[in-house]
């Protein structure tokens, strides 16, 4: 990897975290195209490179991180399975998880079916969306932080997860969406140092740079596109991102040869 890719990278990771279309999948296939090996050193990039965009929203939502009692002792209820279970399963999830192309395209697909899903039968109102993030309850706190640690597979979307699960408990989207930003702060902070813990790696120079590249492009546009998804969120449904996944999976199965 070179240093224009991991510029290419880093904008890649900050278009999609917060999108509902999960950003380490698009790493992954990106990577796939520009030639880039999945070394060690190249997952423990894209896990990295997340905390840039991280910094988006810690810039974008300081004050109510920081002033919300309430809001801050649910995302701790959130917090707590996502840390467990990512704790016993790093290993698998990393050595395992994200090299099968084939579970990472179902997950695409299937979450997309899952939102049109959902979208249809909000639109029946079956589903009536009138809650709002001031009205989270720890039990749904901790209900969204078990239904997360499905985006341990690359292809479900963390962003995906907290939405979808938001929107079943009757949230309304851009409280989910909103919800599913401020939940990925401890989330991937704690991810990135738990792989930097973990991996015991020693970096190069040109590897710092590298990383360093990847952080800023990815902090710079995850600012712009949260900004972009709360504004999209308060006119407009999911649908748009469900049939991008199931396109994306089925250009996936072309670009893989999976067929």
């Amino acid at each position: 990897m070179d240093y224009l890719n991991a510029l290419i990278l880093g904008i890649i990771e900050g278009l999609t975290e917060f999108l509902p279309i999960s950003s380490t999948y698009h790493l992954i296939f990106f990577s796939k195209l520009l030639g880039i090996s999945q070394t060690e050193f190249q997952k423990t990039f894209e896990i990295f490179i997340q905390t840039g965009a991280v910094l988006a929203i810690v810039v974008l939502y300081f004050k109510t991180l920081i002033t919300n009692k309430k809001l801050i002792i649910n995302l701790i209820y959130s917090l707590i399975p996502t840390a467990i279970l990512g704790f016993i399963f790093y290993g698998f999830v990393k050595n395992t998880l994200f090299d099968s192309y084939y579970l990472m395209i179902s997950a695409l697909i299937v979450i997309g079916l899952i939102i049109l899903i959902l979208e249809k039968l909000i639109s029946k109102q079956k589903i009536v969306l009138n809650k709002t993030l001031n009205q989270l309850t720890s039990k749904d706190a901790l209900i969204i932080g078990l239904v997360q640690c499905l985006a341990f597979l690359p292809g479900v979307s963390r962003a995906g997860a907290v939405i979808i699960i938001m929107l079943i408990l009757k949230y309304k989207r851009q409280d989910s969406a909103l919800y599913s930003f401020l939940l990925a702060v401890p989330t991937i902070i704690g991810a990135g140092l738990l792989d930097l813990y973990q991996t015991n790696f020693i970096f190069s120079s040109s590897q710092l740079i590298l990383l360093i590249i990847g952080f800023f492009a990815a902090g710079l546009t995850a600012f712009y596109s949260a900004k972009w998804l709360i504004s999209y969120l308060q006119k407009h449904s999911l649908e748009i991102f469900a049939y991008y996944r199931i396109i994306l999976a089925i250009l996936s199965i072309i670009v893989f040869k999976l067929i």
